[in-house]
């Protein structure tokens, strides 16, 4: 980009838990032909200490029933029965997080409940969902995020639209970008364009923006 297109170009590794309630570290390339004053510090990036849990995209009781995502059971909103692991699966993932650790190796799945931080999501999520389970009332067993869900832990709006199946959902949104981080890059990139650079964002407002 620099050497051989004459791109003007920088870069900075960004964690998406400032925006959703997962580790996501990615790296992300500005590039422009001409000057332009932009400047990461003028990316409007949340405090990452204050960045949301995952029970802020967990579907809720009281929100409206989505299928084949979530149905009306007794008069409230509940995640299908089909998203809970089964007792083969989950015996299956926690005798083998227990070979690997006894190993070393560190492979494990991992459960969260509604405080936490998740793991990054990633394109293999469909095969059995293991690193990122949610915890449920007590004797039932983990389940996985819905393809919902996973679109709301990279930043989509719920009325984006899902026309596939539940496996090519959580493929595409465990490849996607985090929407809300683009956003941010995006903004401060536009007003580069216009000859307007935004200013540095202070941490007073770094802080203003995580609440």
């Amino acid at each position: 980009l620099r050497d051989e297109l004459g791109y003007h170009v920088d870069f900075r590794v960004i964690n998406a838990a400032s925006f959703v309630p997962q580790k996501r570290e990615r790296i992300f390339i500005v590039g422009f032909q001409e000057p332009s004053g932009f400047d990461w510090n003028s990316v409007a990036i949340p405090d990452v200490t204050n960045g949301p849990s995952i029970g802020s995209i967990l579907h809720s009781k009281t929100e409206e029933p989505e299928e084949p995502y979530t149905e009306t059971f007794r008069g409230a909103n509940r995640v299908a029965k089909k998203y809970t692991l089964t007792d083969h699966l989950w015996n299956y993932l926690t005798a083998y997080a227990k070979k690997h650790a006894a190993a070393g190796n560190g492979f494990g799945c991992s459960v969260f409940g509604p405080d936490d931080v998740a793991r990054t999501l990633s394109a293999r999520y469909h095969k059995d969902g293991s690193e990122i389970l949610i915890k449920q009332a007590s004797g039932k067993n983990p389940r996985r995020l819905t393809p919902r869900e996973c679109g709301r832990i990279m930043g989509f709006p719920d009325d984006f639209q899902i026309p596939v199946s539940d496996t090519q959902a959580y493929r595409q949104f465990g490849n996607s970008v985090v929407v809300p981080v683009i956003e941010a890059i995006a903004k401060a990139m536009a007003a580069c364009l216009d000859g307007k650079p935004l200013p540095a964002v202070s941490t007073d407002e770094q802080l203003r923006l995580s609440v």
